[in-house]
């Protein structure tokens, strides 16, 4: 009995030990097969190369990143060639001839010439004939002209283009009616003189339709809009401010200063002006028995009034510049104004 007992548990310990040994030869296997790239069909593995299946193509790998460099390069390239293409910008040679322009335009320029006017092609000048010296520019022509006429003509300088809502009752000259220019006119009844003159255009007009000659020379420089030493626009004037002054009108064009300006001045207003120039300041007691201004009766300047008419054209010196009527309606003025200090 007890020899049959053993033999049962001895039977037992050999089949348990051999169901545990056969899963571990298994895995054993398939980790092999595995590793040398062959098939095991028994767990429907694959064929494994390092880390991706062998099945995968290496050409296709290989070709797939050759095509990532190949386009990286050929961007490169691109980008290459795009910058030989721009230009380096020289700031240095930029700077030099912006500085060449502005010197030309201060340079004083002489033309000499005979003209036959044409028919006036300004709105409402058809019957007209005129002689243009110079052309309408941006820039600001400063200058004076000699002239000799086969007859008596007059002047003209224009001021513009003027901005919208600008054209308030003073002369305008315009070709189609909607670029407008200030028209300073001036009759001498003259046919030959000397003008002296700043705008941004400069002719000779009779109001006859027969057409005329004339000679000329003209000595002249130009300032472009963005000259410290040009002021031009058009303004509305004001109450004048000074005491004694408060019914009459006054434009001002160049305000008090310490600094004495001098320059040239073409002007068109909508009615006769008078050109005041300040002196000063200075004190009551070196004002004795002379016109003065003041607008608060603590600071004094010498008033000089030069009575003139609705356009013209001048000189002028001192510490202020105005134009002054003594009405008590405004007035409107277009004006280019040429600071020479």
């Amino acid at each position: 009995m007890t020899k049959t007992i053993l033999l049962a548990i001895f039977t037992v310990a050999v089949l348990l030990t051999g169901t545990i040994a056969t899963p571990l030869g298994l895995i054993e296997s398939a980790d092999a097969l595995k590793s040398k790239g062959t098939a095991a069909s028994a767990i429907n593995s694959k064929k494994v190369c390092g880390d991706r299946l062998c099945s995968e193509s290496q050409k296709e790998v290989k070709s797939e990143a050759k095509k990532k460099e190949e386009v990286k390069s050929e961007k490169k390239s691109e980008s290459a060639e795009k910058a030989k293409e721009v230009p380096k910008k020289d700031a240095k040679a930029e700077t030099m001839e912006k500085a060449k322009e502005v010197s030309t335009l201060k340079v004083p320029k002489t033309v000499t010439g005979v003209i036959t006017s044409v028919q006036d092609p300004g709105q409402g000048h058809e019957g007209h004939q005129l002689a243009i010296i110079l052309p309408p520019s941006e820039n600001t022509y400063r200058g004076h002209v000699t002239y000799s006429a086969s007859e008596n003509v007059q002047l003209v300088a224009l001021h513009g283009p003027l901005k919208d809502g600008m054209a308030k009752g003073q002369p305008i000259w315009t070709m189609d009616g909607k670029t407008k220019f200030g028209l300073t006119f001036i009759d001498r009844e003259t046919s030959s003189g000397v003008w002296q003159f700043s705008g941004n255009a400069i002719a000779v007009h009779t109001k006859n339709m027969e057409p005329f000659t004339v000679t000329y020379s003209v000595t002249y420089t130009e300032h472009s809009t963005s000259s410290d030493k040009l002021i031009k626009g058009t303004v509305t004037s004001k109450q004048d401010p000074g005491v004694g002054h408060e019914s009459h009108q006054l434009a001002i064009l160049l305000g008090p200063s310490e600094k004495t300006y001098s320059g040239h001045l073409t002007w068109d207003a909508s009615e006769p002006v008078q050109i005041v120039t300040l002196l000063g300041p200075m004190t009551k007691g070196e004002l004795r028995g002379l016109p003065y201004w003041t607008a608060d009766g603590e600071t004094f300047y010498a008033l000089i009034l030069v009575p003139s008419k609705a356009s013209g054209s001048t000189m002028f010196s001192g510490n202020a510049l105005a134009l002054h009527t003594m009405n008590d309606t405004p007035f409107t003025v277009s004006y280019s104004l040429v600071l020479t200090k």
